[in-house]
């Protein structure tokens, strides 16, 4: 499998932030506009076996954000399927020590497919189901290759219903710097994932956890 290395950060000021990575150089990865909508939904068993293991299986639809439709008229889409696992941690760590410092890595299996609804019947002939669903936008930029540092490092800007967020993706080296010229640092770091983040924003707030979609949307039955 391959390594995941990231992490979020949470960002208040998102005007400002776009004029630090303006500063930067960072562009948008794609052609035209890449602000992708995300829909996805998070595959388990009935007893939560993958979640007790760390494990997590997810279908993601992206909704590339065009000003325009395709000549087909039809909107261009892309469907992900996604397994994450926890990496074997090493024997010689001590109870309660992170065996990856300030990151978070996972192993990562990524396949595209051709339908959402076909491999959501599948899943759930299997015993599964599509127990919780989350939304967000997703731009992607990468900064400019004079900064050879930043070499296979992503800056994923996420527009949540539960604020923004920026997921730094790549070598660990990179994410750390590009965090320290983004204006953060490692306490600033973040490695839960949006469902805790979710949960945590619900009780805050004194509501009662569904699912993380944007106002208006019609929270499908779980």
């Amino acid at each position: 499998m391959a390594r995941e290395t990231e992490i979020k950060l949470k960002i208040n000021d998102v005007k400002a932030f776009r004029r630090v990575l303006k500063k930067l150089g960072a562009h948008p990865v794609g052609a035209g506009t890449s602000r992708v909508h995300e829909e996805n939904v998070i595959f388990d068993t009935p007893q939560g076996g993958l979640a007790k293991h760390g494990q997590l299986l997810r279908i993601r639809t992206e909704t590339l954000e065009v000003r325009r439709r395709s000549r087909d008229g039809k909107r261009r889409q892309r469907v992900v399927v996604t397994f994450k696992r926890p990496i074997a941690r090493p024997a010689s760590l001590d109870a309660g020590e992170s065996p990856h410092g300030f990151h978070k890595v996972r192993e990562e299996i990524e396949v595209e497919v051709a339908e959402a609804a076909k491999l959501t019947e599948i899943f759930e002939g299997l015993g599964m189901s599509g127990w919780f669903r989350y939304e967000k936008y997703r731009t992607t930029f990468q900064l400019p290759a004079k900064k050879a540092w930043a070499r296979g490092l992503l800056i994923e800007l996420d527009e949540t219903p539960i604020g923004t967020f920026v997921e730094l993706e790549g070598p660990a080296g990179a994410i750390d710097r590009a965090a320290h010229e983004l204006g953060y640092s490692k306490r600033d770091y973040v490695l839960k994932n949006y469902l805790v983040l979710y949960i945590e924003d619900c009780r805050r707030r004194g509501e009662q956890p569904r699912h993380m979609l944007f106002a208006g949307r019609e929270t499908p039955a779980a």
